[in-house]
């Protein structure tokens, strides 16, 4: 490894010893620089320098027909300063071919791990495939920047689409970076969706049955064609599990001594606990007692909610339903709606949130509080309560006002 104090005219006469693939050549005025001069022609600045584990490292600068001498010293003096206070450039370079994709990272990272947990991983999958991977596909993690995602959210939305479904998109980007930040993926080390907000949205519709909605709609399932459905609606009124939850409901998920439903495969991907209430305790007698009168070849039956005509859950019963509240006079009201009801029942009758949160499975009490209708009358009631705890006090009886004028009477003439 010959060392000599290189120069533009030494350069031009080095050459690769006959025999040999290639030779170093080090620059003795400038630390660690070093020239690699190979038998195919080609020529290569490198520094040379030991990390913080005394282990010899080279490090590329470029090629001599990009960088001369004294740009090669440059970088050689500026990168050994670096160095000195503990940034290594070869760590550095090597972390950088760490960092997948985009593309690569929710291919073979984050949709394995949604699809073990997730039951709507389809659902992320169209919005990465129609919206997300055409736009940060091909670019590195590090690379995809705040104003990147500010322009997807607000193109979105530019487009025509609705706040929710704009907002969607940015759940979904703040979601997966969370996720590469939490697994330690190279080179990301914070979240470029952080601080952007996400778009109000007024078009939830917030429905509830009233007590007198509810007799009107149990009329009709008992007059449906659709034998279970008069358990499947009162279920969910009466529990407020979510349709899924209850159609694939087992015999053995219900412990009827403690009153305890116990759904295994929930939303969150999480098993949940539901208390069976007395009233619901009646209604899994009566469903007993309609599959007991089945053909013996479909019995034991382990599903709760079974359709009679297979003995399995129902796929969709949207048919049945969709009679049964059209001739309730309730076409507006959703299955999900059912849920939103069980809910305003409980807080209406002054359970706590807390409460409401537990039975229905939140893990946010933000989420219940979307639930927490509180009918008028009930806050009136309240009100009420508290003015009549005071006596007279600080409301005297006042004596009864006139009788306002019918009409209004006309200004005299001036």
């Amino acid at each position: 490894m010959p060392v000599s104090m290189l120069s533009c005219k030494t350069l031009k006469l080095l050459l690769c010893p006959s025999g040999q693939s290639k030779e170093n050549f080090h620059d003795s005025g400038c630390k660690g620089l070093m020239l690699e001069i190979r038998a195919t022609g080609g020529r290569t600045w490198y520094l040379r320098y030991r990390d913080e584990r005394a282990k010899q490292r080279q490090f590329r600068l470029g090629d001599i027909k990009d960088m001369s001498l004294e740009q090669a010293r440059k970088r050689a003096d500026e990168l050994r300063g670096q160095i000195a206070v503990g940034k290594d450039p070869a760590v550095e370079k090597e972390l950088l071919r760490q960092v997948p994709t985009f593309k690569d990272f929710v291919e073979q990272r984050y949709m394995p791990f949604v699809k073990g947990y997730k039951r709507s991983w389809d659902t992320d999958d169209s919005l990465l495939r129609n919206h997300l991977l055409p736009v940060f596909g091909g670019r590195y993690l590090d690379e995809i920047t705040k104003s990147d995602i500010v322009a997807l959210h607000h193109g979105r939305r530019a487009a025509g689409a609705a706040p929710g479904s704009a907002n969607r998109l940015l759940i979904l980007t703040r979601y997966i970076f969370n996720l590469a930040i939490k697994w330690e993926i190279a080179g990301v080390v914070k979240n470029p969706t952080a601080g952007i907000p996400l778009y109000e949205e007024n078009n939830k519709l917030e429905r509830y049955l009233t007590q007198e909605e509810a007799q009107k709609l149990y009329q009709q399932l008992q007059a449906s064609e659709n034998k279970m459905l008069r358990f499947i609606i009162p279920t969910l009124i009466m529990t407020g599990v979510r349709k899924r939850e209850a159609l694939d409901a087992r015999w053995e998920d219900f412990n009827l001594i403690n009153q305890i439903w116990r759904i295994p495969i929930t939303k969150s991907g999480k098993a949940r606990h539901v208390p069976i209430s007395d009233g619901m305790l009646q209604l899994l007698a009566a469903v007993r007692d309609a599959q007991s009168h089945w053909p013996s070849v479909m019995l034991p039956c382990p599903w709760v909610f079974a359709n009679p005509g297979t003995g399995k859950p129902y796929v969709s019963f949207y048919c049945a339903w969709n009679t049964a509240r059209s001739k309730a006079e309730l076409a507006d009201v959703r299955i999900h709606d059912l849920r939103h009801s069980f809910a305003s029942f409980l807080i209406n009758n002054g359970r706590s949130l807390y409460e409401v949160q537990k039975i229905l499975g939140h893990t946010q009490v933000r989420t219940t509080q979307r639930y927490a209708h509180l009918a008028q009358e009930t806050l009136l009631e309240a009100v009420n309560v508290a003015v009549n705890a005071l006596g007279d006090v600080f409301a005297p009886k006042l004596p009864a006002l006139p009788m306002l004028p019918t009409e209004i009477p006309a200004h005299p003439a001036s």
